[in-house]
């Protein structure tokens, strides 16, 4: 068991240190950004000047173990618009971004679950069917586009605008339904196909014959066992949400990460940009541990490892 857990932590920190390392490097090929902070007329002599206030005029390996540096010390860089610490922008953006994922997240497991578990306790029937169709209808479903007939049809029908602010109900669920739709989706398929195979296993088949009834078989047998590959799916799509509400936010004008994040990038503000996908990454690794530690508590085979 301690070399599974050792396992998981190496893999973690190499998969943050490669994450980081293509931020920096794909920031700094993308364009200068000393460039596009200058005045569109300014003379070479204001870039340079950008240029060296930034240390971009380093070699790109100083600028790189300067960056893992600060790092290390927990600098993350300031802002070039705000001034403001980077850590500190994004602080202020995140709840926002936490309500709209968290949000997201309950919606697909309340409605996708479910939608799952019919249709496997009712396989090959129309409500199956049903149930299937419309699971593939909302994965396939560009969420902007859900996002976009959301809005329309708040503006023509009542005369109104939903998801600016977090502060009311309907604010709050319509983007998150938006963003939440492709994992509902997911949920469905994957928690049917697993509750399927349990259901089928030769133990279910056991507990039949020892005269247990349907509903302590599904109870009691079939749903904690086919919940254990749901607990991948589940923390997969919980970095995801949160890493996939860029869009969402820019179509609802959510005052999120999201958005801080597209501005961040049309503007160049190279600090903001990377700590926010560092952030992210960390969030997707984390959620990614958090689930295989869980297999430790949920899977016996694990530990007799």
């Amino acid at each position: 068991m301690i070399g599974y857990i050792g396992s998981r932590l190496l893999r973690a920190v190499v998969t943050l240190l490669i994450t980081i390392t293509l931020v920096f490097v794909f920031i700094r090929f993308s364009g200068d950004p000393a460039a596009a902070l200058a005045p569109p007329d300014a003379p070479q002599e204001v870039i340079d000047q950008y240029r060296r206030a930034l240390g971009l005029d380093q070699p790109l390996w100083k600028q790189y173990t300067a960056y893992l540096g600060q790092l290390l010390q927990g600098e993350f860089g300031y802002s070039i618009h705000t001034g403001l610490s980077s850590a500190q922008v994004f602080m202020g953006r995140l709840p926002s971004t936490l309500l709209l994922g968290g949000s997201a997240l309950a919606i697909a497991l309340l409605l996708g679950l479910p939608l799952g578990a019919i249709g496997a306790l009712n396989r090959g029937k129309p409500i199956d069917r049903f149930a299937m169709g419309f699971s593939v209808f909302a994965f396939a479903l560009p969420n902007f586009l859900f996002g976009l007939i959301i809005i329309l049809v708040g503006a023509l029908a009542f005369q109104t605008y939903v998801g600016a602010s977090p502060d009311s109900f309907v604010d709050v669920f319509f983007p998150a339904l938006t963003l939440g739709l492709a994992s509902m989706g997911a949920f469905a398929r994957f928690a049917r196909s697993s509750l399927l195979e349990t259901i089928n296993a030769p133990f279910m088949v056991a507990a039949e014959a020892r005269g247990i009834g349907g509903r302590r078989r599904l109870l009691r047998h079939a749903l904690p066992n086919a919940a254990i590959p749901l607990v991948t799916l589940i923390g997969l799509s919980l970095g995801g949400l949160i890493a996939g509400s860029v869009v969402t936010e820019q179509v609802f004008g959510w005052p999120g990460v999201g958005q801080l994040l597209v501005r961040s990038v049309a503007t160049r503000d190279i600090a903001m940009v990377q700590f926010i996908v560092l952030a992210v990454a960390v969030t997707m690794i984390t959620a990614n541990l958090i689930v295989d530690l869980l297999y430790l508590l949920i899977d016996p085979r694990i530990r007799s490892k």
